[in-house]
């Protein structure tokens, strides 16, 4: 039966965005926390600048501003952190 024009499979959707090829896979093995998450990719110098950046809402995850410095992260999230050098940021990697 042929479908009318137009017509669209039916494709699952994520709920996560698609991996950016510029961002780099940070490998962490168990769970981990944005605050500590921020720290261990480099994208802040230390607990006080990540505290500070994600209370100020500079921070995102999956393309949502995340304020909880203690959000649990899962295997590919992506975080992104807009500094004044500009944005910058990191793929979750878990490893077994």
């Amino acid at each position: 039966m042929a479908r009318p024009p137009g017509h669209c499979h039916d494709v699952p959707v994520s709920t996560k965005q698609p991996r950016q090829p510029d961002l780099p896979a940070v490998q962490v093995r168990g769970e981990i926390k944005l605050g500590q998450f921020l720290k261990l990719a480099g994208l802040v110098e230390d607990g006080a600048e990540a505290r500070i950046a994600v209370q100020s809402g500079d921070v995102t995850v999956n393309g949502e501003v995340e304020t909880r410095r203690g959000h649990h992260l899962a295997d590919g999230d992506v975080v992104l952190v807009d500094l004044p050098a500009g944005p910058r940021g990191a793929v979750v990697a878990a490893v077994p």
